[in-house]
């Protein structure tokens, strides 16, 4: 018996208190971590989104200049899709551009921004003025 002692106590290790602190810091960090991530995941949503609503808005200018006097064609372009009339544009994944016919509005949404309870953004053609309210 006691040489069983004897060896116990040469023994390394980590003592179960140690190892309850480590993981109590990890969780911790983790609980820092996850909100931080989540709004760098927000942003670049928001960038792709926006991003896209300008290059569409290039391509229609150009399509307009192609086509003088013609009436700008309304088109849907789906998440990571290329437009049929406007064959410039493609959107990222996530991302919805709707053209309005005529006026040649463009919205741009993403499905997770839209899921977050965040709005669109919205560019007018006519002035080139934009509207965001993507983030929540």
């Amino acid at each position: 018996m006691i040489l069983k002692l004897a060896k116990m106590k040469n023994q390394k290790g980590f003592t179960l208190i140690e190892l309850m602190i480590v993981v109590a810091i990890i969780a911790i960090l983790v609980a820092i971590a996850i909100p931080i991530f989540q709004q760098y995941r927000m942003r670049g949503w928001a960038t792709a989104t926006r991003s896209d609503c300008r290059n569409a808005y290039t391509a229609i200018v150009a399509w307009q200049s192609d086509n003088p006097g013609a009436v700008i064609l309304g088109e849907t372009i789906a998440p990571a899709a290329q437009g049929v009339t406007y064959t410039a544009v493609r959107t990222s994944p996530g991302v919805q551009v709707v053209i309005a016919g005529g006026t040649g509005d463009i919205t741009g949404t993403h499905t997770d921004i839209t899921a977050a309870g965040g709005g669109n953004y919205f560019i007018n053609f006519q002035t080139g003025i934009a509207t965001d309210t993507l983030m929540p």
